[in-house]
């Protein structure tokens, strides 16, 4: 028995989802600890695609509990709303639970997010205008909703009713909208709390307990190291901590308890939205890895920007996170090439190399990346089921990562299929 996080590497998309499903079979509790509706998680099984955007990803194959965290913000109306999109499906969700301490995303919230953008104009951050930054917002400013209030009438309407004095000034005076009321807006969260009265529970007590009891424990990331609000390429970044490191803090367990730490990368790069993206392809190449990968985002439909792997940004994604079993996925998109290239160093303005992920995107937009050729298998992997059966390129290209990184692979994905997984190493 043990414990497993699994993040994401690069900037999201990377199929954080169909591992964690895969690894779920075998948990006791599948725990998700940051973000929100904002991240989308597809998942296959068989004939049927789940688009997951709150709940844990391991909900579809966890036997035992999944436990929206702390650290996540929540929107009562996608938490409902994807409970019967799953149920509807003939499955059982009683076992999806949220801690009293997560946030609650409000009205406000996703009008302050949209508002903000377009107010924005060509400044944009590019949210997907779901209130999750505002949430995060009213959390550190200690004005927050938490769950746990949707079951107390007094501390929710002097709660709603403190933020609307501020937040209709906002709207009213800033962006010359109309103010919300408030009587709308406490009865309808007041019918919310009623209905997930079962289901809020204080989870730290559990989760930390379960893993006393070498249990083993699932934990979930959204997005990814590249798009965290202090390593990413900020300011073009989510609003919370999805590394390993945000486990803790996102789910209330110590470090000590975090054993196998789960990296997942494309063997290529993806990016929704804005923000620099070093080996982004703006031409045909990236339109036929947009076009073979199916890279539109699972949450707002966007065209996924598409470049080759940057392995500069992921040994420093792996750095931070403290990764001890890296994951490949897509790897079958890449064989329709004769050559494939890969980011190792970058150029600055001043000729000078370096192998160093900048803190800045401003540096990051003027560096140049310097790549090394490889070359490609040319073959469908898609039906492969071992290491031993892949091209000798595509092993060459996968070893090429491992030496690089200084981590081993434990999974190769080809395909978006629970079966289409290549095991290439244990875990603990």
């Amino acid at each position: 028995m043990s414990t497993y996080v699994v993040v994401g590497l690069q900037w999201g998309d990377e199929g954080k989802g169909k591992i964690t499903d895969v690894l779920a079979e075998k948990s006791d509790y599948v725990v998700r600890y940051q973000g929100g509706n904002n991240a989308g998680h597809t998942v296959y099984v068989g004939e049927d695609k789940f688009i997951l955007h709150l709940l844990p990803s391991g909900v579809l194959q966890c036997k035992g509990k999944c436990i929206i965290g702390n650290g996540v913000v929540v929107n009562p109306e996608a938490f409902f709303n994807e409970i019967e999109q799953i149920e509807k499906r003939g499955l059982n969700t009683d076992h999806v639970f949220i801690s009293s301490r997560a946030h609650i995303i409000m009205p406000y919230h996703i009008l302050l997010d949209t508002y903000r953008e377009e107010f924005a104009g060509s400044s944009q951050i590019g949210t997907t205008k779901r209130g999750i930054g505002p949430c995060y917002e009213d959390k550190i400013s200690r004005t927050g909703i938490r769950a746990i209030d949707l079951l107390n009438p007094e501390v929710l309407k002097t709660k709603i009713k403190e933020n609307l004095n501020v937040k209709n000034v906002l709207f009213e005076k800033l962006f010359n909208k109309e103010p919300l009321k408030f009587d709308d807006i406490y009865t309808k969260y007041l019918e919310f709390g009623k209905k997930l009265k079962n289901r809020i529970i204080d989870s730290e007590y559990e989760i930390n307990h379960a893993i006393k009891e070498d249990k083993n424990v699932l934990f979930e990331g959204a997005q990814a190291l590249m798009l965290d609000i202090d390593f990413g390429t900020y300011p073009y970044v989510t609003s919370s901590s999805p590394t390993t490191g945000g486990t803790t803090v996102g789910a209330g367990v110590p470090p000590t308890s975090l054993k196998n730490l789960i990296g997942v990368s494309k063997a290529y790069c993806t990016r929704v939205g804005n923000g620099a993206f070093p080996t982004e392809l703006e031409n045909e190449t990236g339109e036929l890895i947009r076009k073979i990968g199916n890279e539109y985002g699972a949450s707002t439909g966007r065209p996924r920007r598409c470049g080759w792997l940057d392995l500069v940004a992921l040994r420093y994604s792996c750095m931070i996170n403290g990764i001890t079993h890296l994951v490949i996925t897509k790897l079958d998109v890449l064989s329709d090439f004769d050559k494939i290239k890969v980011g190792t160093a970058y150029k600055t303005p001043e000729g000078t190399i370096t192998d160093i992920f900048p803190s800045t995107i401003e540096e990051l937009a003027n560096y140049e990346v310097i790549y090394q050729d490889l070359d490609g298998w040319k073959e469908d992997i898609s039906k492969v089921t071992s290491y031993e059966e892949l091209p000798i390129l595509a092993k060459k290209y996968l070893e090429f990562i491992e030496n690089f990184l200084g981590v081993q692979i434990y999974l190769v994905s080809v395909g978006p299929e629970r079966s289409q997984n290549i095991i290439k190493s244990n875990l603990k």
